[in-house]
């Protein structure tokens, strides 16, 4: 592929980093609303009282930077034209995940809780793929507005990555399904309207675990009775947002059920693809960002009477931060272009390359960074530990990289269901 960009895709982010700085970054400096991004990010973006979840005003702000976002045509840049956004390919919305990532922390792309400029939204493309005519009426603008929030209810508390062997049952009773199980780390539920429940619906000998076609989705009210959040787990990065799921006889009509019966991770699969490679973007670009902060302060900072960069000890180990962040970028953007004109899964084993290697990589980059910055880098004050915390989470979530790898080795060996 050719590594000049597209015209289009370059005006985008001219057009991304004037609105940032017209709009944006005024907002990020009034109010204090900087206490969020500064050293003191942490507690005031979490609410200690509130078992850990984000404080009102936090989600408030982001709230209004997503509502601007929208006013000025950004926000729903990568959904399709009936959404009303602009279809933007999976190289656009991975180069600007990486351009925004790489401009460092702000209002303007908040990873914390996936909130950007350029919205990701999974749930409503989901929900625009396999929903109803009245689905789609009831949530897809309404996600977009914020009216309708949907949790992701699929990790249970002894099922993780293999989601085949789930324990929540759903039982079919007249015309309505009852279900009855538990749920962890259930993202986005301290807030969610509806939490997308994954379900077995069938309770046969052969298809009580390790069968996928046996697993349905339910969009079920937060407000059922039955349905309980008992705590919320505290995590390396607060504040948090995944809860603990209970659900005792949980009664949703039929028309709850999002896509066909025992179909339900196809479903929770189709969008992994382009996840994965927009988060493996991100982390490039953040890994770039703390690679360039790092040369920089190398260059100004003076000890035994020479700045850190004539010592190979400081040059090397960015070389090859800095020359990996360069194979990488190379790599998520010929896998995001391969995914625009290629069937997904003739790539999957790619887009597991760009996601395992990305995270890693920023994860290194970050603790590098703050390496060169002594304690500075250290602290608060400086953003590479949020950095680190942040991203660290994206080793273990959406396929942790040992299951990247699994896949990778899948198609080098010609495994199958790898």
């Amino acid at each position: 592929m050719d590594r000049t960009l597209p015209t289009e895709i370059t005006t985008l982010l001219a057009d991304l980093d004037a609105f940032i700085a017209d709009e944006i970054v005024p907002l990020q400096a009034a109010d204090d609303n900087e206490r969020f991004f500064d050293h003191r990010r942490e507690w005031a973006r979490t609410d200690f009282e509130a078992d850990g979840t984000p404080r009102p005003e936090w989600e408030a702000l982001l709230g209004e930077m997503r509502r601007r976002a929208d006013a000025a045509g950004f926000l729903r840049y990568g959904l399709p034209v009936e959404l009303g956004g602009r279809a933007g390919s999976n190289l656009a919305m991975a180069v600007v995940r990486e351009h925004l990532a790489h401009r460092g922390l702000g209002l303007h792309n908040d990873l914390q809780d996936e909130s950007s400029v350029v919205g990701n939204f999974p749930a409503l493309l989901l929900l625009w793929r396999f929903g109803t005519p009245a689905q789609r009426e009831e949530f897809c603008e309404r996600i977009i507005t914020g009216e309708r929030r949907v949790g992701f209810g699929l990790t249970e508390p002894d099922h993780g990555s293999d989601a085949t062997w789930l324990e929540t049952t759903a039982v079919r009773d007249g015309d309505d399904w009852v279900i009855n199980g538990r749920k962890r780390w259930n993202t986005g539920v301290h807030t969610a309207t509806h939490d997308l429940i994954f379900a077995r619906t069938s309770e046969s000998e052969t298809s009580r675990g390790g069968k996928a076609a046996a697993i349905s989705a339910f969009l079920v009210p937060t407000d059922s009775p039955g349905f309980s959040v008992p705590f919320y787990w505290w995590t390396f990065n607060m504040p948090t947002d995944h809860g603990e799921v209970e659900l005792h006889d949980v009664r949703v009509p039929a028309s709850s059920m999002l896509g066909e019966e025992g179909r339900a991770l196809a479903v929770a699969q189709t969008f992994v693809h382009e996840n994965r490679i927009r988060q493996a973007a991100s982390g490039v670009g953040a890994a770039q960002y703390c690679i360039d902060r790092s040369v920089a302060y190398a260059k100004e900072r003076v000890t035994f009477g020479e700045p850190l960069s004539r010592r190979q000890a400081i040059q090397f180990p960015l070389v090859e931060l800095h020359t990996e962040a360069e194979m990488c970028r190379v790599l998520v953007r010929a896998t995001a272009h391969e995914l625009d004109v290629r069937p997904h899964m003739e790539v999957s084993d790619r887009v597991s390359m760009c996601n395992y290697r990305a995270n890693r990589l920023v994860c290194d980059a970050a603790d590098r960074a703050m390496q060169v910055h002594g304690g500075l880098g250290y602290s608060r004050h400086q953003p590479f530990e949020h950095i680190y915390r942040h991203h660290r989470r994206y080793r273990i979530t959406e396929g942790s990289e040992e299951i990247q790898m699994r896949k990778v080795a899948g198609h080098l060996f010609g495994f199958t269901g790898g």
